[in-house]
């Protein structure tokens, strides 16, 4: 459990131990349409990065598990991840920081990186057909399935398109990247060792 904003959040973490070469913090879907840590997708992120020697957190947003407080539409979440970022920091010393977020969360990690400023910053999906994502800084990660039925394709390719952003497109895969998560955790290995 960290301490944040409104209340103590329910945290997974995993810690590579004298291997840490990063901290990653990554973010799940919509809380209020069952997204929480043990996402898949969410899980294939820490998993890649957690054998990238990064030591990985997974907080559940408001709401969600034992996390305390309600939904703040992404403004209370985005102060949520920032505690936990502080919190990882203060445990774990000035190690490169990742952020990453999957759907809503990738919206969230967009906002907090406007504050944290991560080393990188892995988009998996992210919402920006649902919410005001805004830019995101040169060098993000964005990965998404060329069939994904909740955010199309088209809306992340025309946000993209006015920053020079480049996308990352599995072909055949969804929102959730089912059958395709290999994939993802290829894409995401092959970034963070470039």
């Amino acid at each position: 459990m960290v301490e944040g904003p409104a209340g103590r959040m329910e945290v997974d973490i995993n810690d590579p131990g004298d291997g840490r070469r990063g901290i990653a913090l990554i973010a799940h879907p919509h809380p209020l349409m069952g997204g929480t840590k043990d996402n898949k997708v969410v899980t294939t992120l820490a998993r890649a990065l957690y054998a990238l020697g990064h030591v990985t957190l997974r907080p559940n947003f408001r709401g969600v598990g034992g996390t305390e407080g309600t939904h703040d539409e992404g403004r209370g979440e985005t102060a949520d991840l920032i505690a936990v970022a502080r919190h990882a920091r203060e445990r774990y010393g000035d190690l490169p920081l990742t952020c990453a977020g999957f759907s809503f969360g990738g919206f969230v990690q967009t906002r907090v990186a406007r504050q944290v400023k991560p080393d990188q910053l892995i988009l998996v999906a992210p919402a920006v057909s649902r919410f005001e994502t805004g830019e995101v800084p040169a060098g993000t990660l964005v990965i998404h399935g060329e069939l994904d039925d909740v955010v199309p394709l088209a809306a992340v390719l025309d946000w993209a398109r006015p920053q020079n952003l480049p996308v990352v497109v599995v072909p055949g895969g969804e929102h959730f990247f089912h059958g395709r998560l290999h994939l993802l955790q290829q894409i995401v290995t092959q970034y963070c060792h470039g």
